[in-house]
């Protein structure tokens, strides 16, 4: 039996097993009704219910489906796909009865005829996670989620008047945030940190480091449960990138780092600053590649309201180690503590999809790796204070200023089209040029009290 024989059968016992773990599971929990669960082209959950008594057979062969109607996931003259579930995301929902139990089991899509589909987000990024293996490296990710808790959809008045890091025992949002961080730690989502934001009604948890595949599915999990939890009690979450104007908006500030087997690539204790040399190539090509991505990394109209200056979110591809405004910023390294090396890409936010924006930011940085790009000296001045020649000089550029800015470099993108693939990729800026066209014909407020009975 030869090596890929051998991996393929480690595989398909490895599978079983865990279909045996399910099949234990439903039946100790009396579940009843599971839900299958995937993401279309921009991030947003979709899935439908099966029985406890088909629940065996979907694990073995799939639930056929029509993925006509769901953006993104057919490509024209294909309706019929197959939901194949992961049986290792195989979760109770806490917020659901005990009795007649419902869980959970996100799923990879399939065509009809049993292959990967080429418009499956976790595909997407499971092939950009096969990339970084053949390297020898495995990709992690720690996210910094942020988002407001409101006190109806009807009435979007933040839910409290909480200041960063408050600690008031009056304070009704800690309270959610406390139910959602026991309930996410109930599904085996680990947290890192929990915390009241800048802004009122605004609140940030941060998820505990994880490999980049199982992080998107925890993120697609975590915005149900926060959104679930908050309407228990009336209210309502948003994560749009910046609901208000007078407000900081939602990133999620995403921290990784590469590891080959148990040692952190990033960490060299004879560097300086600690920062291996794939450490800097990573950093480097995060750096030049950033205007590229940033349509799946914010890949909404609003999410360009967040990208201005003030409000703690980058406006220009530098790095810094101190400096909260940078597009790439490595934090303080923890003396004897090699796993605390890491790197933090503040571009994100927190509504968009994870898996595409995985993939594209790592495609960014392996390819640093790959050419071995050249890091350019960290900014100790405020970009904004510098002329356009000298941004120039240190290789400064200032990223997209809105989704159409946004859409017209990554239209030129070979880096974000090889990352996606050609079906995802011709999808998603078909989506996104609609969205900008919708946008663009809408008459805002803004417009109605600047020139209505001015003109």
């Amino acid at each position: 039996m030869g090596m890929t024989q051998v991996h393929e059968s480690k595989q398909r016992d490895a599978n079983e097993e865990a279909i045996r773990f399910v099949l234990f599971s439903a039946h100790e929990h009396d579940v009843r009704f599971i839900r299958l669960w995937f993401t279309d082209i921009l991030g947003t959950l979709k899935g439908f219910a099966i029985t406890i008594d088909e629940l065996e057979g979907v694990l073995r062969t799939g639930a056929s489906f029509d993925g006509a109607s769901i953006e993104g996931i057919a490509r024209v003259g294909e309706s019929d796909m197959v939901a194949m579930p992961d049986p290792s995301t195989w979760q109770i929902l806490p917020w659901r009865p005990k009795e007649n139990a419902v869980a959970r089991l996100f799923c990879d899509i399939r065509t009809s005829s049993g292959e990967p589909a080429k418009t499956d987000n976790r595909e997407v990024l499971r092939l950009g996670l096969r990339r970084a293996s053949e390297m020898g490296l495995t990709y992690y990710v720690s996210p910094e989620i942020e988002y407001f808790h409101l006190r109806s959809s009807d009435d979007p008045r933040p839910y409290d008047a909480g200041g960063y890091f408050d600690q008031s025992s009056d304070n009704a949002g800690a309270d959610l945030r406390r139910q959602t961080v026991l309930a996410l730690e109930e599904m085996g989502i680990p947290v890192k940190h929990s915390h009241h934001e800048v802004s009122d009604g605004q609140h940030e948890i941060d998820l505990r480091h994880t490999n980049a595949l199982t992080m998107a599915d925890s993120i697609i999990t975590f915005k149900v449960v926060v959104k679930e939890i908050a309407a228990q009690s009336g209210g309502y979450v948003t994560f749009m990138p910046r609901p208000f104007a007078g407000s900081n908006g939602s990133g999620m500030h995403t921290h990784m780092s590469l590891y080959e087997g148990d040692r952190n690539a990033f960490y060299d204790a004879d560097s300086p600053d600690n920062l291996s040399a794939m450490a800097r190539q990573f950093m480097a090509g995060l750096i030049k590649h950033a205007p590229e991505i940033t349509l799946v990394t914010n890949q909404w109209v609003n999410s360009y309201k967040r990208l201005v200056p003030g409000v703690e979110a980058p406006v220009f591809t530098n790095y810094t180690s101190g400096d909260l405004a940078g597009l790439v910023r490595v934090p303080a390294y923890r003396v004897n503590k090699e796993e605390s090396l890491r790197i933090e890409y503040r571009a994100p936010d927190s509504a968009c999809n994870p898996y595409l924006a995985f993939a594209a930011i790592l495609a960014a940085g392996l390819e640093g790796i790959e050419k071995a790009y050249e890091l350019p000296e960290p900014l100790t001045r405020d970009p904004f204070d510098m002329t356009a020649e000298e941004r120039r000089k240190q290789g400064v550029v200032q990223l997209p200023d809105s989704l159409d800015s946004a859409l017209r470099i990554a239209e030129e993108s070979e880096l974000l089209r090889k990352s996606l693939g050609d079906a995802v990729m011709d999808s998603f800026l078909r989506n996104k040029r609609l969205e900008w066209s919708q946008y663009s014909q809408t008459v805002t407020d803004y417009e109605i009290s600047r020139y209505l009975k001015l003109l």
